[in-house]
């Protein structure tokens, strides 16, 4: 493995041993593990709770519970780290009926500068430096984007994350369904309008989730639509509320495919409704 990740025995070991779920607890909850695009909208972040971002919109569809945990910029590498770090996470998985693998398209994004460079801008002090390297990596991303090099997490170690999450959660709820994302596509002027690595990490996670027995939803086809429509967020990354829609009715079919236990009101519960 890459000696990117610390080498600390199993993956297991570095998750918080919550052990199995209790008995007495409902296991009716639908964790969605992600970044930003699971939260922000044409006009930037929303609150976790906005009925009008996807993960919400999957709850209200299908009548259950949701826990979001996600944020700006996240990568696999984040959301491992959010496993192992976030009380949050390990007071959620015990609830849960299916977890949302909703991340990968930050890990194929172009990052000029080696990723520990560029987000070690935001440290330095005093503030003119910080603002005028930022300004200058600003300019130049756009520009050297199109190399595709390096990545902000290259396939073969994103993949090493994915698996640890997947081990990990199969250790702790091995009744847990989870369902992998294949991440979208932008069209941002911010790295030039540039995706060169998205092929390759999309193939990764393909590849990975076909040798790993786990269901996929594709989230590229919609956002394809999504940016050549008006109503997106100007930055060319970010969704429109009918993108959260589309994402939103791929995941819940893929859970009611999958059968996922949920409550028996859910069936009577109505689509969610502008």
């Amino acid at each position: 493995m890459n000696g990117d990740i610390k080498k600390t025995g199993s993956a297991e070991s570095d998750i918080k041993k919550t052990g199995s779920a209790d008995p007495a607890t409902e296991q009716d909850t639908i964790v969605v593990l992600a970044d930003s695009l699971s939260y922000y909208g044409p006009k930037g972040g929303l609150p976790a709770d906005d009925p009008r971002i996807w993960p919400n919109l999957v709850g209200a569809q299908l009548g259950v519970p949701v826990e979001l945990v996600a944020r700006i910029g996240w990568t696999s590498r984040d959301v491992w780290w959010a496993m192992t770090q976030d009380p949050r996470v390990w007071a959620v998985i015990p609830k849960a009926s299916v977890v949302v693998l909703a991340f990968g398209g930050m890990d194929s994004l172009p990052s000029p500068l080696p990723t520990a460079l560029r987000e070690g801008i935001r440290y330095l002090r005093p503030d003119w430096l910080r603002a005028g390297i930022r300004d200058g990596y600003g300019w130049l991303q756009p520009r050297l984007s199109p190399l595709g090099w390096p990545m902000a997490v290259p396939p073969r170690v994103m993949i090493e994350y994915y698996e640890r999450i997947r081990g990990a959660l199969e250790h702790l709820r091995p009744d847990l369904q989870l369902i992998v994302c294949l991440p979208p596509t932008h069209d941002s002027p911010y790295y030039g309008h540039a995706h060169p690595g998205y092929a390759r990490t999309r193939g990764a996670i393909i590849d990975w989730a076909a040798t790993a027995g786990l269901p996929t939803v594709d989230f590229t086809p919609p956002s394809i639509i999504n940016f050549q429509q008006p109503g997106h967020n100007p930055d060319g990354i970010h969704w429109g509320f009918d993108m959260h829609k589309a994402v939103a009715e791929l995941v819940a079919a893929k859970i009611e495919e999958l059968g996922t236990p949920v409550p028996e009101a859910a069936a009577d519960t109505p689509a969610a409704t502008d």
